[in-house]
């Protein structure tokens, strides 16, 4: 079951709500193919290294020890581990887990709007706990993972470009080792010549968990660092907010600002 968001008449994403894939895989909503109005393809999903990774979706690798983002689960003093502990995301908003029981409800809305120079994604989504108890998110930073692994939210996956450079940058950073576990308010990412994305909408303690060098990736992540409760019968919600451009684009890189480096040697002497 799928349906196309389109700008201005052209096609830009194709909704897939209910795909029927193996449990291990975390099943849930996603948007692929995310394109351009050029019509460049700007996700991956199912992608060989991570099949779990699936285009444009909201999904978490801890929610009360139910892992929803797929694959293998990180636990505390082992390393990824494969454990029978997926859940699904259903058409409906529902996050279930192996037996059925709802851990969250989720209302989401996906709109997409023309720019000056591409077009915008908007992505909102509200995470509410069951009214008679708590619920926590975590990632695998939180259960241990040292690296800057605190993934788990809003999650693109990009669209592999062979043979060109992926650069992320902020307002003040650049490069992934930079920009990964930043709080800015926005991160670009630029593939190549072949396509800019511009990402905005962190609020609280979320931080930016960004790759462009094992593949292209970015999270607007909601436990990056430390987990994050969701009280019972309260609701947590977001709105992010993803520019999408042919071509090199974007906002401007930061200066790297250089040392200027003594000379060796006696100085010269001062003019007379």
């Amino acid at each position: 079951m799928s349906t196309e968001l389109s700008v201005g008449g052209t096609p830009v994403a194709t909704i897939v709500a209910d795909p029927q894939l193996d449990i291990r895989l975390g099943p849930r909503p996603y948007l692929h193919p995310v394109r351009t109005l050029g019509g460049t393809v700007v996700t991956d999903a199912l992608c060989e290294d991570h099949p779990w990774h699936m285009g444009v979706s909201v999904a978490m690798q801890d929610v009360d020890g139910v892992n929803f983002w797929g694959g293998r689960t990180y636990v505390r003093d082992q390393g990824y581990t494969w454990l029978d502990d997926h859940g699904r995301i259903t058409p409906g908003g529902e996050w279930q887990d192996q037996t059925g029981r709802a851990l969250l409800s989720e209302k989401r809305q996906v709109t997409a709007a023309a720019t000056q120079d591409g077009w915008e994604l908007t992505y909102e989504y509200a995470l509410t706990a069951p009214a008679t108890r708590d619920v926590t998110l975590g990632s695998p930073a939180t259960n241990g993972r040292p690296g800057g692994a605190g993934y788990g939210g809003f999650f693109w996956r990009g669209a592999p470009v062979p043979g060109a450079e992926v650069v992320a940058w902020t307002a003040s950073a650049d490069g992934e080792a930079a920009v990964n576990g930043s709080a800015e308010p926005w991160v670009a990412v630029r593939a190549g010549n072949a396509y800019t994305l511009v990402f905005r909408g962190l609020r609280d303690d979320d931080r930016w968990f960004v790759r462009t060098g094992d593949y292209v990736g970015v999270c607007a992540a909601l436990a990056f660092e430390r987990p994050l409760t969701i009280r019972a019968g309260t609701t947590l919600s977001r709105e992010i907010r993803v520019s999408v451009t042919d071509g090199a684009a974007g906002p401007p890189r930061p200066l790297r600002l250089r040392r200027a480096t003594p000379p060796s040697g006696p100085l010269p002497a001062a003019p007379r």
